[in-house]
């Protein structure tokens, strides 16, 4: 959130009077999530990982320099892996040095404004198979085989014994008692920290394949019969300290191909559908193919979940591995108009220094089209948001919004990326610019506004 005093005459204080915000929701409509303010809230950021260390080393692949980059460059999210390895290596046995390096990290994201979710990850389910995530120790896997595929490792989820570790995970009662406890520890530690938007309950969940299932098919049993219950249990575990976080929970990652979910109700009155959004030619090095129309499928599969269930999408992982490709521009500018019509925000994978995935490179410059993923957003809306979109080929974004009446927030936050902007309000209210790449919106209770924010100089 925006910390910054507003100093203001008679004029303004009318205008700051406290107003109430919330998203239009009529219809079909998918709900934004809201702050704490009742702010209708955009998030856009990145994914910061530090896999190659563990122990007491674990973390230390990420910096405040993560921070300051990401919101130099307008991002105001980040949705940071966590291990459950790392924070409880021995059974019933949490590590406080792991949870001080946690929260050094959200202290330099409050620094920033970056609002940070926690991410229960897992590769390859965990340690046992050469990955990171659940614990060696919570692994069972009935002496199944396994073998590993250093060329294709996602192949590795379809292993006899990786699949079997996933069954005890969800059916075992003990192991189920680990999770939520594991969870509860966090919850405890962090509910209070204001870098804390919420929780993303488990990275990327797979499950044993049925003798004669075909992957959609394992992949919606899996959903309704495991994923379902196991996300109320621990959704159950995280209320028991945090009343107010928001709980991220994701599909198989079959849904990046187009697979509606069968993931069913999660019995939370916060609750964010997160998937992630891949495909698999693209994720093994192929350029973008606009005939075959995969990101029109993964946007009408993807939102049938929300509609039906009336939670807000989060995005939280995506971007190509090879993003230079003939087709990649058109992939981004494509990706970014279709991410706009139905989610709340995103994070992409990820925030590093250097090839690959990475965001930027060694310098911190935008590797190739990932550029395209700074645009001007409104981070939070102090009212009913009508429309709102940005236009690559002009640089001008829009934003359309009815003031709410005298309850709660008045400010509406714009994050502007680098570059010169011009931002205009029609008279309709008052811009200020509290500092780089930041502008607030001050209007009437009630008045509908028509923001406009235009390129003079781009960064």
């Amino acid at each position: 959130m925006l910390r910054t005093t507003l100093a203001a005459g008679a004029v303004l204080a009318s205008l700051l009077a406290p107003t109430a915000a919330h998203a239009d929701t009529g219809g079909d409509a998918i709900p934004a999530l809201t702050d704490s303010r009742g702010r209708v809230l955009t998030l856009r950021g990145w994914n910061l990982a530090d896999k190659a260390h563990s122990g007491e080393q674990a973390l230390s692949g990420i910096t405040e320099k993560h921070f300051r980059d990401m919101r130099a460059k307008g991002f105001n999210f980040a949705r940071l892996v966590v291990f459950w390895d790392d924070l409880e290596p021995e059974k019933g046995q949490y590590s406080q040095a792991y949870l001080r390096k946690i929260e050094r990290v959200l202290d330099w994201a409050l620094k920033y404004d970056v609002q940070v979710v926690l991410d229960a990850h897992q590769d390859v389910f965990g340690p046992a198979f050469g990955h990171r995530g659940i614990p060696a120790w919570a692994t069972r896997t009935d002496g199944l085989p396994f073998t590993p595929h250093p060329d294709d490792w996602f192949s590795e989820y379809f292993e006899p014994a990786v699949q079997r570790a996933f069954t005890h995970l969800y059916e075992d009662e003990d192991l189920r008692r680990a999770q939520a406890r594991m969870w509860r520890v966090l919850a405890e530690r962090f509910e209070d920290h204001p870098a804390v938007l919420g929780y993303d309950l488990i990275n990327e969940p797979m499950g044993e394949l049925r003798e004669g299932e075909d992957l959609p098919t394992a992949a919606r049993r899996i959903e309704s019969e495991q994923l379902t219950a196991m996300y109320n249990r621990l959704a159950d575990a995280v209320r028991s300290a945090d009343r107010d976080g928001w709980i991220f929970v994701e599909p198989t990652p079959i849904v990046g191909e187009g697979v509606p979910t069968g993931l069913g109700r999660i019995d939370d009155p916060k609750v964010v559908y997160a998937p992630h959004f891949y495909n698999s030619g693209m994720e093994a090095g192929a350029d973008y193919d606009p005939a075959a129309r995969w990101i029109e499928n993964y946007e009408q599969a993807v939102t049938a979940y929300p509609k039906k269930y009336g939670v807000p999408v989060l995005v939280g992982e995506w971007g190509p591995l090879n993003n230079s490709l003939p087709n990649m521009n058109r992939f981004f500018r494509e990706a970014m108009a279709s991410l706009g019509r139905y989610s709340t925000g995103w994070a992409g994978w990820e925030w590093c220094y250097g090839g690959g995935y990475c965001a930027v490179d060694a310098t911190g410059a935008f590797r190739t089209n990932k550029e395209l993923t700074a645009e001007p957003y409104a981070e939070a809306v102090a009212g009913t948001v009508r429309t709102s979109s940005y236009d690559p080929a002009t640089g001008v974004y829009r934003l359309e919004y009815d003031a709410a009446p005298r309850r709660g927030s008045r400010a509406t936050e714009l994050s502007l990326p680098p570059g010169t902007w011009q931002v205009g309000t029609g008279g309709t209210a008052i811009v200020l610019r509290p500092k780089a790449g930041r502008a607030v919106v001050l209007a009437a209770p009630g008045a509908r506004v028509t923001v406009t924010v235009t390129a003079t100089g781009r960064g």
